[in-house]
């Protein structure tokens, strides 16, 4: 017998794949962001962000998403400097964060998350 990989039922000659799915902590750093960001701890949120950059650029299954958490990434660093570099800043980046750079972390996380989503399947 052979030691090859398992045959699928409806085609025997085809072997059978493991879907394609991205790895959990880039799925739980997508959600996390966007609610760690609503929910007034948006420094916090630099830790889920960071987990997704290097979750896409380590794990070959997540290829496709490199884009998108670069995207979340780019995003979010920009509210990031601004707060760091300001020298009359607040004393929290949720408190000092515009609601239009929250709105566009939001939706490069739902971009993200929709990518992880509907991932096409080889």
């Amino acid at each position: 017998m052979s030691t090859s990989a398992p045959l699928s039922a409806s085609n025997p000659a085809a072997p059978l794949r493991k879907p394609r799915r991205a790895h959990p902590v880039v799925t739980a750093s997508a959600w996390a962001v966007p609610v760690l960001v609503l929910g007034q701890f948006a420094l916090v949120a630099v830790v889920p962000v960071a987990l997704a950059v290097v979750f896409t650029l380590r794990d070959a299954r997540t290829r496709a998403l490199r884009w998108y958490a670069g995207l979340l990434a780019a995003v979010y660093a920009a509210p990031l400097l601004i707060w760091a570099l300001n020298p009359e800043r607040a004393q929290s980046l949720s408190k000092d964060i515009s609601p239009v750079f929250v709105g566009l972390i939001v939706a490069a996380s739902a971009a993200l998350l929709v990518k992880i989503y509907t991932r096409r399947k080889r």
